[in-house]
């Protein structure tokens, strides 16, 4: 008789079910701590540093970033912070770090100050190198020319400013008072007056590179009328010397 062969029974499937439940065990759990994280102090803006500001207040810089202790620590990155900072026309330049946790600094470079200007009842205005400006305080150094008889509005102030900028410090510093004095031909026609009594006119377009020669008379005459145009003359202010001389 033949022997019966055993008849094999097909592998049993394992049940899935089980893995299943892990998987969504876990992802409940991740999405746990997460909600966790999100509402704990962890998670939030703890302290904002500003650093370098010279006129502007802390304050106000933190306003303009738009960011405050118990904000959420991720909801804005430091360069969107940094534009927002920008929009300050007092602002040249803005650093903005995130330190994890909580901590956010602020560094802010103003554009330089390049002359002040007074007003009636004493206020002073701090004059910045792009044309902008910002009040002074009463506690101010004031080592730079005063800006007198100008209007707010004025273009040619905002050229004065831009090109007060670009002069080193030491060439300017007898520079005292500052006062548009326009005319037909020159519309941006300056008078300055110096430390050294000396009184000057010029155009604010002409200034840099009459500057050398400015210095040159300041320094080798004394106090007079000197006049740097398209010509270039010097009076003295002493009767004897009253006569224009040619600068040479």
């Amino acid at each position: 008789m033949q022997e019966k062969m055993p008849v094999l029974r097909e592998p049993e499937k394992r049940r899935r079910g089980g893995k299943k439940l892990l998987a969504v065990l876990f992802l409940l759990f991740i999405v746990i701590l997460v909600v966790l994280f999100f509402n704990s102090s962890i998670s939030k803006v703890s302290t904002v540093t500003v650093e370098g500001q010279h006129f502007l207040s802390p304050d106000t810089i933190r306003k303009a970033a738009g960011i405050a202790a118990g904000d959420a620590f991720f909801s804005t990155t430091s360069g969107k912070i940094e534009s927002r900072i920008r929009q300050l026309k007092q602002i040249e330049a803005v650093k903005v770090t995130k330190s994890f946790p909580g901590g956010v600094t602020i560094k802010v470079q103003e554009y330089k100050t390049v002359a002040y200007t007074l007003s009636n009842n004493g206020e002073l205005t701090a004059m910045l190198a792009n044309g902008s400006s910002i009040s002074a305080g009463s506690d101010s150094v004031v080592d730079k020319p005063i800006l007198s008889g100008w209007k707010v509005d004025d273009p040619v102030l905002a050229d004065l400013c831009k090109t007060l900028a670009k002069i080193p410090e030491q060439l300017i510093a007898d520079f005292s008072e500052i006062k548009p004095s326009p005319s037909t031909s020159y519309a941006d026609r300056i008078k300055i007056y110096t430390r050294t009594r000396f009184e000057v006119i010029t155009a604010v377009s002409l200034l840099p590179d009459k500057i050398p020669t400015l210095n040159a008379v300041i320094e080798s005459q004394p106090p007079g009328l000197v006049t740097m145009l398209l010509a270039d003359k010097y009076a003295s202010f002493t009767p004897e010397d009253a006569e224009n001389q040619g600068i040479q």
